[in-house]
């Protein structure tokens, strides 16, 4: 069975291309220099490893967001598109409810407040910038390439609906209730950074939630790029903070657990694509046997 599919916009690409650009900076400042957010970042981060949390979370999303950009049809490029506008819109909303923690006031460094002024533009300009490009998405007309359905295992679907429902309640408490990280979050994080972070679970459980409506081994592949790199990076991060964390406390364990999580999904989403790529060349090497018996 075969799925039809319409070709993805220019100025969706564009803007996923320009969007990956960004977040691939703001993860470098905090994965780089997570001991200097104060002078190169747009609001201080006390805590380091949250910072390079963060920074992980900012470099995965730039592969997200080329996977999406490269994509041939909107059916695979829609997963990328809608996490991000979700992401974009909850951090601006953060952004504005915290506006005062910003490095906006001349008593911050100009490096910081250049940033911070990027930061505003950004996050008020992608949403926007990605509603009109859904809207000119709407209009178009271009098939792409067909490609064959192949649902998610069942074993597969089970797991993101686990952690679509993990993410995204971890989320939203922390955005809702900042207040309950204390006891529920492995490390201290203030107010900010903990709806900073409940954005990006919120993110990262709408995708996951995304991929299991989708159902389609080849449309989910963007997930598992990020997946497996999202864990990779938050593993190093681990690595080089990990020391902030309360490991006698379950809020530890469940962290770690999410992460083994995302990295089985992640891994099982490329191993299945991976397989079907060989099967696909198998099938077009018999075909073009077949037909050179038959001359």
């Amino acid at each position: 069975m075969t799925g039809r599919d319409l070709a993805v916009v220019t100025p969706m690409r564009v803007i996923l291309f320009v969007a990956a650009g960004l977040v691939f900076l703001a993860g470098l400042q905090l994965t780089v220099f997570p001991l200097r957010t104060a002078d190169w970042f747009a609001w201080t981060i006390d805590v380091p490893m949250t910072a390079v949390f963060l920074g992980a979370a900012y470099w995965s999303s730039a592969v997200l967001e080329v996977a999406g950009a490269r994509s041939a049809g909107w059916g695979r490029a829609r997963l990328t598109v809608w996490t991000v506008l979700v992401f974009t819109s909850l951090t601006l909303v953060v952004t504005l409810v915290h506006l005062d923690a910003f490095h906006l006031g001349p008593g911050h460094p100009v490096s910081a407040r250049i940033v911070t002024w990027g930061w505003l533009a950004i996050y008020a300009g992608v949403p926007v910038a990605m509603l009109v490009a859904l809207a000119i998405q709407t209009t178009s007309r271009t098939p792409a390439p067909r490609s064959a359905l192949r649902p998610l295992p069942s074993g597969l679907r089970a797991l993101l609906v686990v952690l679509a429902v993990v993410l995204l309640t971890g989320g939203v408490a922390l955005l809702v209730a900042p207040g309950w990280a204390p006891g529920g979050w492995p490390w201290p994080l203030t107010d900010l950074t903990g709806r900073a972070v409940g954005a990006w679970l919120v993110g990262l459980g709408w995708a996951a939630a995304h991929a299991r409506l989708i159902d389609d081994v080849d449309r989910v592949q963007p997930l598992g790029q990020t997946g497996v790199v999202f864990v990779v990076l938050e593993a190093i991060a681990l690595l080089r903070y990990g020391d902030a964390l309360d490991w006698s406390g379950r809020p530890a364990v469940v962290f770690v657990l999410v992460l083994g999580g995302i990295g089985a999904a992640g891994a099982w989403i490329l191993l299945l694509g991976r397989a079907g790529r060989r099967t696909g060349q198998g099938l077009r090497a018999g075909d073009a046997a077949a037909r050179g018996r038959t001359r």
